[in-house]
């Protein structure tokens, strides 16, 4: 008989991932995305699936090699609509499609030049609202043919706008000439919008541009369809996740904190939800002590669907007019993805994982899929919540994944694997769509423990301690990092002398100060990470994220720029460091990566550096994660464990 193994790194990537779950408003059936490794052309594939009570099993509703995202039912719960990519070579855009359940073939709805990025039914069914991009103006368009193509930095936008497609004119006319153009030509960007039950109104969420600089401006906006009025709401919050409007039309619900005029100063904010009654003006905070996290998902008849995180949970609920919710997930052990519910509020459907276990999905609360068993026949990790005390006094979380057979008199060598946001967190679950660039299961078969970090700033631990790293970026994340790494070493089961870290995005800045800042750690690797706080400034696409941090701005406080850079340290460099970047990845780019190889090679310090071609903070080829993994796997085998690194530049 085989011995048992844990996954490989190519198992781990072709785990299937789940996500888009919509219930059909009879409550019967569920529509999701499967997402696939399709190795034979290094590529990803997603799939729309059904799922009918009736028949009791999931099926694929769409097969060919062109993906298909974003599946909603129609409002009579026998039609499916979702995006799915259409155009030549790279240049393919996402469009409408619809298809029937009975077996009828999809008709395509949309042919917008840049694609459709959301869109949701009309109440009736007669057709689809839309956000698109807007189109070129003749004046752009002409300066182009006369000069060549540039453009007015923070001057010049091409705005997402809000659309309407008829599908009858659609289908009998054969061309997409009626399209309803509802905000074309206005001032703003938008994001997020919702629908009354009557069809009457549409709230939109938006911003002055698609800059994300201005996300801090957003503002809520009501549509008036037949009278064709735009009202604008003047809410003096920063607006974030979704919104919803009641079934009515009277009410709109959203996610809000305070806005600072001088948002250099705000720092982190506190966010909850808000009510804001249309018809006086009346505004509400029916939850006073939730989460940061809260936002709305749906407003039905019997109250509005919220989700939130609870530590390394993720929960949801039915807000009550009277402000208190009725839970609909277990209070623990539960990581709910995306929640849909019924209109009537009946019937719900979601995305769930518990702890040691990969996402399914659950139709009022029964599970419909089988996606564990992926699992059969393997040995896997086991995840468990530790909790010790940081530098302060703070006590922090943190996930640790053991072996089967785990022996507590055994020192283990360590690997500290870093999540990035800050405002994000490690939960005791297995997903690649978490952890796409660590290959945790090869680690502990190699003989390794892991620990994942909740460090202060993580969400779902309370707005004090998402504030606690305000002005303490990489002092007191270290301070996190390496008080969880003593504890583990306190107790007897950690080899001091056997440490290594790793992270991307804010992972990697965290990464990237303890390569610079500490000697404590045998090898390292910073992913996509930031090395100094004040070029970043001036080149990432959100220098607000960072003076919100930082608490100022680097020309007016080039101090406390400087003792959170990695790059203030680099003399102290002592540590072999991987480094890896996406060559396209705006939010942190490229030259951070190059500064800090450049730092270390001439601290003659052990260093590599690898950049993926094309990629931004992920790859859409399973076949660059795979290297990825293994880059990150031969470099902490060699550099702890002692092993060869022959194989390491083949990948």
């Amino acid at each position: 008989m085989n011995e048992k193994t844990y996954l490989s790194i190519e198992e781990i990537i072709s785990l299937p991932t789940l996500s888009g779950t919509n219930i059909s408003d009879d409550g019967n059936n569920v529509a999701f995305v499967k997402k696939t490794a399709n190795w034979n052309d290094n590529t990803y594939r997603n799939h729309v699936w059904i799922y009918e009570k009736d028949k009791g099993q999931c099926y694929p509703l769409t097969t060919r090699d062109i993906d298909s995202t974003c599946p909603l039912w129609s409002p009579d719960s026998r039609n499916i609509a979702y995006l799915s990519p259409v155009g030549d070579g790279d240049n393919k855009k996402n469009q409408i499609f619809v298809k029937s359940i009975d077996g009828y073939s999809e008709v395509q709805i949309t042919n917008e030049k840049e694609g459709v990025n959301n869109f949701k039914w009309e109440p009736t069914g007669k057709g689809f609202y839309y956000v698109a991009q807007s189109i070129e103006s003749e004046t752009i368009k002409k300066r182009k043919e006369l000069y060549g193509d540039f453009r007015y930095i923070g001057k010049e936008y091409l705005n997402n706008c809000l659309y309407y497609i008829e599908i009858e004119k659609v289908i009998n006319e054969h061309e997409n000439s009626n399209v309803y153009q509802l905000t074309e030509g206005k001032d703003f960007h938008v994001h997020e919008f919702d629908i009354s039950n009557d069809g009457k109104k549409v709230v939109l969420m938006a911003t002055p541009s698609p800059n994300m600089e201005d996300y801090i401006n957003g503002n809520l906006y009501i549509l008036d369809i037949k009278a064709g009025e735009l009202q604008k709401m003047n809410i003096d919050k920063l607006l974030g996740g979704s919104v919803c409007i009641s079934p009515d039309g009277s009410k709109i619900c959203y996610s809000a904190s305070i806005r600072e005029k001088d948002y250099y100063k705000t720092h982190i904010q506190d966010s909850t939800l808000e009510i804001y009654d249309i018809n006086n003006g009346e505004l509400i905070q029916p939850l006073t002590d939730f989460d940061s996290t809260v936002i709305p998902l749906r407003w039905t008849s019997k109250g509005i669907l919220i989700r939130w995180q609870n530590k390394t949970n993720y929960l949801i609920g039915l807000l009550s007019d009277d402000g208190t919710v009725e839970m609909l997930s277990e209070k623990e052990d539960s990581f709910i993805m995306d929640s849909t519910i019924t209109r009537d509020g009946n019937h719900l459907s979601y995305n769930k994982a518990i702890t040691n276990e990969t996402f399914e999905i659950y139709l009022d609360d029964e599970k419909i899929t089988n996606e564990n068993s992926f699992f059969n026949g393997k040995l896997k990790s086991n995840r468990e919540i530790i909790s010790w005390h940081s530098c302060d006094g703070l006590e922090i979380e943190g996930v640790l994944s053991t072996p089967v057979a785990f022996d507590a008199n055994k020192k283990y060598p360590l690997l500290v694997v870093i999540h990035g946001g800050p405002a994000w967190a490690s939960f005791p679950i297995f997903s690649d769509c978490f952890n796409e660039k660590y290959p945790i299961e090869q680690f502990v078969e190699k003989g390794f423990i892991v620990l994942e970090p909740n460090y202060r700033g993580s969400s779902g631990y309370g707005n004090e301690f998402l504030k606690a790293n305000y002005r303490k970026q990489g002092l007191a994340d270290y301070d996190d990092v390496i008080s969880g790494v003593d504890k583990l070493v306190d107790q007897g089961i950690v080899d001091k002398d056997r440490v290594g870290v790793m992270g991307w995005s804010n992972g990697g800045y965290i990464s990237a100060f303890c390569a610079t800042f500490s000697s404590r750690f045998k090898a390292i690797s910073v992913g996509g990470g930031i090395t100094n706080w004040s070029t970043h400034y001036v080149n990432t696409d959100i220098p607000y994220f960072i003076s919100m941090h930082l608490g100022n701005t680097p020309w007016n406080d080039p101090d406390i720029y400087r003792k959170t850079s990695p790059m203030t340290y680099i003399k102290s460099a002592c540590t072999p460091t991987l480094i890896q970047h996406g060559e396209k990845d705006a939010r942190i780019p490229i030259t951070n990566a190059y500064e800090l190889h450049q730092g270390l090679k001439d601290m003659e310090v052990d260093t590599e550096l690898i950049i993926f071609k094309g990629m931004a903070y992920s790859s859409d080829q399973p076949g660059i994660n795979v290297a990825i993994m293994k880059q990150n796997l031969i470099w902490f085998s060699h550099y702890i464990l002692g092993e060869n690194m022959k194989d390491f530049r083949v990948l």
